[in-house]
């Protein structure tokens, strides 16, 4: 690491606990050649302190969905902006924003605005709670993330202040496993609140695997298969025990269909949380659902007990609600989510024709649906490698493409793809010849490491 670069990352890690305020921009989730500070981002590119331009795949930690500093969207927080920002009671835009979630969300009755994914998720852990009065809630183990509050975070590796009695109210399941959830309700009858999960990430809910599975076709919808996708299985345990379904929709929201996962599946849960693309990166997120479970929280009804859902000074911030208002205009008359999938699709099939063109398709391959795939990275003994992985980010930042995380934006287009094909071809050059003549060769500095580990 150069040391202009090493300055900064002192600096930062100085000033900020993990050097960034989301562990997932730490330096510990890139390699040593990455850059530690960016001065500001452009369509599909970031760029440095030097001015040194990169193509971009993280995009805001995927909030970013339609390109940096998008001008549509910036124009409408700009002038929502000027309006006052934050005013003393609701204003017209937040009226028009609620109005506009709840006519794009199948599952929407209701919306509460809040400015990040833990609260609104935490929110919806807590409707539940009220509307059945239960305590416990399932979540899929496989997924790593829902809440930075007790009720999940001490249920992953990292349990340093939190409490045992609010972390234990939380149990895990296996995704696609819908045994390991029944075994649950038998376990705890008329105990269990509600079931979170993400609808889909890169492994599928769906039962079979067939040409259109997983594409931007929406055949789920129509298959005749849909009553046994895990999330119809989901849905219909939840029901049979009176349990509240929540969809996290923080990284399907938009990207997968304007009107979310739910809509792509066609399943309408009791809750769904989103965020992330809805602002195209602006501070948004919302807690939607139906009207029987979020009107608990409601001051019409005199006498009623209250449920006191969020209360958030910043969550109608009317330049986020503004930037809502464009990116959703965008999405409806643009067919964004369309381009995000097949997009995805080019950029899976570029990245294992290079892998196959070295001969080394069993050690490095993008796998899962084409809106949201992951990569696999092998050692020579066919193992998952974190350092074959930083290897891999390694070379593409050498390149010029930041790819820690795969979330590409309306503004990735051919010219970006052929970037990348460049780029891989390069990394998995020195990829496949660290797989036969050691990676000690070409790694330099340390491997990067999971953001959920227990130490340091």
């Amino acid at each position: 690491m150069e040391n202009k670069n090493r300055d900064f990352l002192d600096r930062l890690e100085n000033s900020i606990p993990g050097g960034a305020h989301t562990y997932s921009k730490g330096s510990d989730q890139y390699p040593e050649n990455a850059p530690s500070i960016l001065s500001h981002g452009s369509g599909a590119y970031v760029f440095d302190l030097d001015g040194n331009k990169y193509l971009d795949y993280g995009m805001g930690l995927k909030s970013v969905v339609l390109g940096y500093n998008y001008k549509k969207v910036s124009k409408a927080a700009t002038k929502a902006l000027k309006l006052g920002n934050n005013l003393s009671k609701p204003s017209l835009i937040e009226l028009e924003a609620a109005e506009k979630m709840i006519s794009l969300i199948p599952g929407a009755e209701m919306v509460k605005f809040a400015k990040n994914g833990s609260n609104v998720t935490t929110a919806a852990v807590k409707m539940a709670r009220a509307y059945n009065k239960r305590k416990y809630v399932c979540v899929p183990r496989q997924q790593p993330f829902f809440s930075f509050d007790d009720w999940f975070i001490g249920s992953t590796q990292l349990q340093r202040g939190v409490p045992e009695e609010h972390s234990s109210l939380t149990l895990k399941f296996d995704f696609n496993d819908i045994g390991s959830l029944k075994d649950l309700f038998e376990l705890h009858p008329g105990e269990i609140s509600a079931v979170i999960l993400e609808p889909s990430t890169h492994i599928s809910p769906c039962p079979i695997i067939c040409e259109k599975a997983n594409t931007d076709s929406q055949v789920c919808v129509i298959c005749p298969n849909l009553a046994e996708n895990f999330l119809t299985q989901v849905e219909r345990i939840c029901k049979q025990n009176g349990a509240v379904l929540i969809f996290d929709e923080m990284r399907t929201g938009f990207r997968w269909d304007i009107g979310g996962a739910q809509k792509y599946f066609g399943i309408k849960p009791d809750l769904s949380t989103f965020g992330k693309a809805i602002a195209n990166g602006f501070s948004l997120a919302a807690l939607v659902g139906k009207k029987d479970i979020m009107g608990l929280a409601g001051i019409k009804d005199s006498g009623v007990e209250r449920t006191f859902l969020l209360s958030s000074t910043h969550g109608a911030e009317m330049s986020s609600l503004g930037a809502f208002l464009a990116t959703a205009r965008i999405f409806e008359t643009e067919q964004v989510s369309s381009h995000l999938w097949s997009y995805g699709a080019k950029l899976k099939k570029i990245i294992n024709t290079a892998s196959e063109e070295l001969g080394i398709e069993a050690y490095f391959y993008a796998t899962g649906p084409d809106i949201c795939f992951e990569l696999v990275s092998n050692d020579n003994d066919m193992k998952d490698s974190s350092s074959y992985k930083t290897l891999f980010l390694q070379e593409m930042v050498r390149n010029g493409v930041l790819m820690t995380f795969i979330a590409p934006s309306f503004s990735h287009k051919e010219k970006e793809l052929d970037i990348t094909y460049y780029a891989v071809k390069n990394a998995l050059k020195i990829y496949a010849d660290a797989l036969n003549f050691g990676i000690e060769k070409h790694l330099v500095g340390k491997t990067t490491k999971p953001v959920f580990r227990k130490y340091n």
